[in-house]
């Protein structure tokens, strides 16, 4: 339902406040939810050539994912997805997929592709109240990047999710295909100047707050709940970034002992800030490695994300 409000957000605020405000929300990929809106996809497919990824909603780690260039190729996944081909309509057994625009020129370091995993915490939507964290990882592929036609098929290449990549001859499972923000940051600046690499982050600071006012309104407010969010973030060389998308309890499997780190800070910073103690004086906008960035208005706009804070120290029986 994520692309749905965003929609929904883009066209009230270019309403209400205009179309450069509308502008803003132009983070996410051009995306249908099929069978829904399988005609709108034809259409789109048919006015602009492209590539084009398709990703089932209710699966996890990278399973049912698959690229296309042609009409042909749709025809095929409508078979294997029970799809009733005279009619071209869904049976109600048939699986919600997500088909998005592809992105193209995907920024690349080593001349390999990869993404950002980014973590937000909601302790709030009424009042909206959201803490991203400093740390994360980006996920890279094990294979070079291409764009020619015939790698269109070559997961280890487009998808970066850890468990396909870790499936790849090549893998080294000690030292991964992980990058934490901090050094990605770091090595960003060797590249471009602060102001360039400052506003990469406070842009994808941004859609995560946008992504979240677009949903508020739809979500079941529960004081005494709250909610880990991983975001999905890609960006181009372009420096712009698209959010691809938004997991609920995303997972916290290991892949390597610096990853275990990351992952233990993350929680153990989160049972911080959700203050089960009631040890906080609850005016607080930096709790260990969580940044308030929204509380019934923006705080800032300044990014903190690949920033240094004190980290805990891993305890013995972990």
């Amino acid at each position: 339902m994520l692309v749905k409000n965003l929609k929904r957000m883009k066209r009230q605020v270019e309403r209400i406040e205009g179309a450069p405000e509308g502008e803003k929300f132009n983070f996410f990929p051009t995306t249908f939810v099929l069978p829904q809106e399988y005609s709108l996809l034809l259409e789109e497919f048919k006015r602009v050539e492209g590539n084009w990824i398709m990703k089932p909603v209710g699966r996890s780690q990278g399973k049912g994912i698959f690229l296309f260039n042609k009409l042909s190729q749709i025809s095929e996944w409508k078979q294997n997805s029970k799809w009733v081909a005279k009619t071209g309509t869904a049976p109600p057994s048939a699986e919600t997929y997500i088909a998005q625009r592809y992105i193209q020129r995907p920024y690349l370091i080593g001349g390999k592709k990869f993404d950002l995993r980014l973590y937000c915490l909601v302790d709030s939507f009424s009042p909206l109240s959201a803490w991203v964290h400093r740390n994360g990882f980006a996920r890279f592929s094990n294979t070079a990047y291409s764009e020619a036609k015939q790698d269109l098929s070559n997961t280890f290449m487009h998808l970066t999710n850890h468990s396909i990549q870790k499936t790849a001859s090549s893998y080294d499972k000690d030292q991964g295909v992980k990058w934490g923000v901090y050094d990605l940051r770091m090595f960003l600046l060797t590249r471009h100047s602060s102001s360039e690499v400052g506003k990469l982050f406070e842009d994808i600071q941004d859609l995560i707050i946008r992504s979240l006012l677009s949903v508020q309104q739809t979500m079941i407010q529960d004081k005494h709940s709250f909610e880990l969010y991983g975001y999905d973030v890609l960006f181009d060389q372009d420096l712009k970034p698209w959010l691809i998308e938004v997991n609920a309890s995303p997972s916290i499997t290991k892949s390597n002992e610096e990853d275990h780190q990351l992952k233990f800070d993350v929680l153990n910073d989160l049972v911080d800030v959700i203050d089960v103690e009631g040890k906080r004086s609850r005016d607080e906008k930096n709790v260990r490695g969580f940044d308030l960035v929204y509380h019934g208005e923006q705080v800032t706009s300044k990014s903190m994300i690949g920033c240094h804070y004190q980290t805990s120290s891993l305890p013995e029986r972990f």
